[in-house]
């Protein structure tokens, strides 16, 4: 799809529901940066983050975490998306983080919950935009 379209949908900061398996709702504070964004999910868990930069002329916005119940410490994302020609465009989405607490087992699970999580959500993003 063009790289305008991808952005719409992963560039709004409050719309992370329509590509995210699992997210039950969103609830917005604010508008712009600093806005905060309260998430919750099907099984009781709760994200809330802090959007740091948004940027759409670049197509790229940051976020970090602020209070979750997952076993999630500091957490720091990007998304961006990248023109490849007219009609595509790689839709890259990046995080850094770390475990609550556990040792380097603790922290080999939250990057295979976070890889997987990914997984999840860029695969239903390319659903939506492949029907």
């Amino acid at each position: 799809v063009p790289s305008s379209a991808a952005w719409e949908v992963v560039g709004d900061f409050g719309g992370f529901d329509k590509f995210i398996t699992g997210l039950q709702r969103i609830e917005m504070t604010g508008t712009g940066i600093r806005s905060i964004r309260k998430k919750f999910f099907a099984d009781g868990n709760i994200v809330v983050e802090q959007l740091n930069s948004h940027v759409p002329e670049r197509m790229v916005m940051t976020w970090s975490l602020l209070y979750t119940t997952f076993n999630i410490g500091n957490l720091w994302a990007s998304m961006r998306v990248e023109p490849c020609g007219e009609h595509a465009c790689t839709v890259i989405w990046d995080i850094a983080g770390e475990p609550w607490n556990g040792d380097k087992e603790a922290q080999e699970d939250f990057n295979a919950f976070v890889s997987g999580f990914l997984d999840m959500a860029m695969a239903n993003l390319r659903s939506m935009f492949n029907k």
